[in-house]
């Protein structure tokens, strides 16, 4: 039997139905809720015959593992979880790579956050080392309101050596890092590029910030030493958006 996973959220939901109605496999929903934002998601799941039961809030939150299911929610067939073949594969066929690197971010909210910021932004793919990284779990694809359905995520073995790999098919590699010399603004961040980020607490791990090309720090003119991580994602990210359509 392949895995299967707990989907919850109305975006979240809307994002494997959009994109994967034949993941969904059975979908639970507030007893008593009948309103305009779930009516489209249960017309979708009924014309893919998936089973849909009524049943109580108590009975989503165990199933959720949460109170923030908003009502409905799904059991569906686990996503491929993909590797650094997979990303090359991506690269290959990408004229302008555009890469996120999550490195050691461990929270499913910034995860989720991340992978929202990234899909805003355009990138082509997020990458997480596969241990001392937070998954694809529920509250990840929730946070990231159907993102997580769009953007595909790569758990690698080894980052540094998957950061030389993209080094190789010539994606340059811009760490942030409060430390560095030049900030972020004066970074060229158009072409094949991928950004990495620490998290919060630590920053990026020595070996990630040695294997990267340059460092670039967010200026900062307040009192507070450090952002959030996807706060400071979104920074990053929109910086390069905006030079590569400039």
């Amino acid at each position: 039997m392949k895995k299967q996973d707990i989907t919850f959220g109305i975006h979240a939901l809307e994002a494997v139905l959009n994109h994967s109605p034949e993941r969904v496999i059975e979908m639970w929903v507030l007893q008593g809720r009948d309103d305009q934002r779930l009516t489209p998601l249960l017309e979708i799941a009924a014309q893919y015959g998936v089973s849909i039961q009524k049943t109580s809030r108590k009975a989503l939150d165990e199933k959720a593992g949460s109170t923030q299911h908003q009502g409905i929610l799904a059991r569906v067939k686990a996503v491929k979880q993909l590797n650094d073949n997979d990303l090359l594969a991506l690269v290959e066929k990408t004229d302008t790579p555009f890469l996120l690197i999550l490195d050691g971010v461990t929270d499913p909210h910034n995860l989720g956050a991340c992978l929202r910021n990234a899909d805003a932004a355009g990138v082509h793919g997020v990458i997480v080392p596969r241990d001392n990284s937070a998954g694809l779990t529920p509250t990840v694809s929730k946070v990231a309101c159907g993102a997580a359905e769009v953007v595909p995520l790569f758990q690698v073995t080894n980052l540094a050596r998957t950061m030389k790999s993209l080094q190789d098919k010539g994606i340059w590699i811009i760490g942030a890092a409060g430390e560095a010399e030049h900030n972020l603004y004066q970074a060229d961040l158009k072409g094949p590029l991928a950004i990495a980020m620490g998290a919060e607490d630590k920053g990026l791990r020595r070996l990630t910030r040695e294997s990267c090309d340059s460092l670039a720090s967010i200026p900062m003119s307040g009192s507070v030493s450090s952002l959030n991580v996807s706060v400071a994602t979104g920074i990053c990210l929109f910086e390069a958006v905006r030079q590569r359509i400039s």
